[in-house]
This record gives C-alpha cells, sequence and structure tokens, in this order.
C-alpha cells in the first residue's frame, strides 16, 4: 500500500529523525556502534544498489534487499571479537515476520542470540547477550510478499579483541629528488614545457620517464622497491623556491568501505589528481576528502594561508580517486580511468578498488605568506601525479597486510599499535620468508 506524500515525507522524516537520535546519542564504553562501514555479505540481493553493504554504509537513502523468498540472511563481520548489548533493525517496508539472530567467532560456528516470530517492521532495538566477530540475520518468514529489506542494520557492543581496525593504510616515505618544469604524464617527450613541478620518489623522473626507466632508476623512498615516481607542483614563498625537508608522506588508503577487496595497482598505471586550471571550489568540493592546506592551529584552508605562526609549515592533503576501469593503464585526460567510490563503492564503470593515494606533503614555510603561490597559481591549483613503479610482490605484501588487514602500517608494513601482528617485510624491506 503506497502512503499519501504528506504521509510518507512524515514517515521519512521521523525515521531520520529517529536514525539521527540514535547516533548522536552518546555511548558508553560497552554500547559502541561495532558494524558500521564493515564488511558484508548477503545470501541474495535483488539488484542495482541494494547490496549488503548498503545496510552498513550509515546512511539512510541506501538499504539491502533481499530475493522473494525464504529464507534469507545478512551477514557482517565485525573485524574484531567483540561483546554484543544490542541490534538495531532499521526496516523498510518489506520486513521479517520471523527472524533469528546469531553471533560467530569464525564465520561458521552460529550461537544464537535472538528469535522471533511476531516481527513488526519499523525500527526494531533488541537487547542480546553474546560474544563473537561474525553477526547474521536470517529471515525464516517475510512479513510482504517481497523480500526483506533494511535500510540499516546496526551492532552495538564493545570490542575485546586485540585487532579491532581502526585503519587500512600503510606509507610510502620519499624524499625530494628534483624540480623540473617537466611532466612526463602529461606533456611525455617535451622537457621544459611544464610548470615547475617538485619530484620525489624516483631519481630519474623526466619528460621522458617511461615504465622502463622508472624501473632501472634509483629511488628516494625508505622503502627500496618502490620506484614509483610522485609529483607537485613546487612552493614558492614570493620568488623563493621553498623545498620540503625529509621524506615526505604518500598514505596508501583503503578507498572503500569493504577494505579487504582492494587490490595493488598493475605496473605501469599512471594519474593526475586534480587539475592546475580547477577553482577553489572544484578543490574544495572534489569527490574524495579535501584536507586542503594547514599550519599552526588553521585548518581546511582551500587555498594557501596569509600568515602561518612561526615555526610552523604549510602542510596540504588530498585524496586520489580509488577505482580504476581494470584496463587502461592512462586515458587522454589522464584521469578517466579511475573514479571516485560512490557511497563507499566502486561503480559499475570502474569495479576495481585499489588503494586511495593521499598525498601529506610539508612546505616549511611560515609568517607572512601572502606572496607565497604555486608554479601552478593559486593554492586551490593544488594537484599531483603518479606513474606506479613498484616490484609487484612487495606492493602486494603491503596491500594485503596492511590495507586487506586493517593496519595502520609504516613503509615496512609494521603496524606499531599491533606488533603482534608482525610486518609484512623485513628489516631489509625484503618478503618474509614466512609470509
Amino acid at each position: 500500500m503506497r502512503l499519501p506524500p504528506f504521509r510518507l515525507c512524515a514517515a521519512v522524516l521521523m525515521l531520520a529523525a529517529a536514525f539521527l537520535v540514535s547516533v548522536a546519542s552518546p555511548a558508553s564504553a560497552a554500547d559502541t556502534l561495532l558494524s558500521q562501514g564493515k564488511t558484508a555479505t548477503a545470501s541474495s540481493s535483488e539488484g542495482g544498489g541494494a547490496v549488503a553493504g548498503a545496510a552498513f554504509d550509515g546512511s539512510l537513502t541506501t538499504r539491502w534487499s533481499s530475493a522473494f523468498s525464504d529464507p534469507q540472511w545478512l551477514q557482517v563481520d565485525l573485524g574484531v571479537q567483540a561483546a554484543l548489548s544490542r541490534v538495531v533493525l532499521r526496516w523498510e517496508g518489506a520486513y521479517g515476520r520471523a527472524f533469528i539472530l546469531q553471533v560467530s567467532a569464525n564465520g561458521t560456528s552460529w550461537t544464537t542470540i535472538h528469535t522471533t516470530t511476531a516481527g513488526t517492521g519499523g525500527t526494531q532495538a533488541i537487547a542480546v547477550t553474546g560474544a563473537g566477530r561474525h553477526v547474521r540475520l536470517t529471515g525464516t518468514q517475510r512479513g510482504t510478499p517481497y523480500g526483506y529489506s533494511l535500510w540499516e542494520m546496526q551492532v552495538y557492543g564493545e570490542a575485546t579483541g586485540a585487532d579491532y581496525v581502526t585503519h587500512r593504510e600503510f606509507q610510502a616515505n620519499c624524499s625530494v629528488t628534483v624540480n623540473r618544469p617537466d611532466d612526463p604524464i602529461v606533456l611525455p617527450g617535451l622537457p621544459g614545457a611544464s610548470h615547475m613541478h617538485t619530484f620525489i620518489g624516483n631519481t630519474t623522473t623526466n619528460a621522458h620517464s617511461t615504465l622502463a626507466s622508472l624501473l632501472a632508476g634509483g629511488t628516494s623512498c625508505t622503502n627500496p622497491h618502490d620506484r614509483s615516481a610522485y609529483w607537485f607542483p613546487s612552493f614558492y614563498k614570493g620568488d623563493q623556491l621553498i623545498q620540503p625537508v625529509g621524506p615526505q608522506v604518500v598514505y596508501y588508503k583503503s578507498g572503500v568501505l569493504d577494505y579487504t577487496t582492494v587490490r595493488t595497482f598493475p605496473q605501469g598505471l599512471r594519474f593526475v589528481v586534480g587539475s592546475p586550471g580547477q577553482s577553489l571550489a572544484e578543490f574544495r568540493d572534489a569527490p574524495g576528502a579535501v584536507e586542503g592546506f594547514e599550519c599552526g592551529d588553521s585548518f581546511h584552508n582551500y587555498d594557501l594561508p596569509l600568515n602561518c605562526p612561526a615555526g610552523t609549515q604549510v602542510n596540504v592533503r588530498f585524496q586520489a580517486p580509488s577505482c580504476w576501469d581494470g584496463v587502461n593503464l592512462d586515458s587522454s585526460d589522464h584521469k578517466r580511468h579511475m573514479a571516485y567510490p560512490v557511497g563507499g563503492y566502486c561503480p559499475g564503470t570502474h569495479p576495481v578498488p585499489v588503494p586511495m593515494l593521499e598525498f601529506k606533503i610539508a612546505f616549511p614555510a611560515d609568517g607572512d605568506l601572502s606572496q607565497a603561490r604555486l608554479a601552478s597559481g593559486r593554492g586551490y591549483s593544488w594537484h599531483y601525479d603518479f606513474f606506479n613503479a613498484w616490484e609487484p610482490a612487495i606492493l602486494q605484501a603491503l596491500v594485503r597486510h596492511c590495507v586487506n588487514g586493517g593496519l595502520q602500517c609504516d613503509s615496512r608494513g609494521f603496524d606499531q599499535y599491533k606488533p603482534h601482528r608482525g610486518a609484512a617485510l623485513d628489516e631489509h624491506y625484503n618478503l618474509r620468508t614466512s609470509m
């Protein structure tokens, strides 16, 4: 039965309000939302965007919807063992009249923590007692002729395992090698044709660089197996070139909710992030997270700060797209073979999740910066380029151990907060014989 428009709007607003209250309410240490953004699977999906992960993305505009049959199940991996306190089910119109909630430590052996044959739909907050890493909802009788459909399934409790996932990243730490008016991606074979760029990583990068030349070159990165080329517009204070000092940070992160699905870049993949001709609004509103420029206590600036406290420096962070079309190593605009995730998932046109790069570059500039600029123009012309020349086995080990493993790793693949998980590489940055 369809609701009249005014009743439908009211229902949506009430549901949204209830959701916001639930999210905003202070939680005790033993009642923390554990399931949002975690890996989800289901027995079936109705199609379109109604996938399992949509029930754990924190949005009331997306949903999981099953096939029109019994039984059906929806399951989430919390990423850590946890003591559960409650499960909140936010049903769409198609609800479960009879269903079971179960928990498992390993995803194989299940313990029932709640069962009902009198489900009413709407929002159901169910107090539970149980412990495990995996939580499953199994619908055994539908309340409508349709399938089972949930806006959100929220699992609350207290993480008890030592492997609670808070990060999904590792670092490349690479120092400046040279400043050149070259761009081997946008203007290949044309030395001096670009504005000035600052290069880090591969020591041979120039306008003529190819994958073969990069693989034969050296590197300024702490990991000697990373011969990738990274570059960005040079920074000036008046006419003075300001060089980043020491190793700069390039984060390799998961840009999708299901970090276990991230795959490595193929050798030779290259792309440009941002544009020297973009407006302030285009820089600020880019699909990835834009930290922009910061110094001292001033953050999220989308143009260069006019003044920075003495002793501080100008940092800039900007995220790259992390979905690849799976075919092309480059494209005519050096961008369209890549895409940003939508709602935490890679679009069908770019189905392969790859590491999300985030350059974090520090320029040692303070005081009056009213005359500061980038070689490409105003601060919001910030952009950067990447040309992948990693040794594949080393990159794969780091992605598998750190990104897929939910760790916060250094350039060797070691998480100092979880030393029991070990490192992806040995002390010489080579593959560990035990892996």
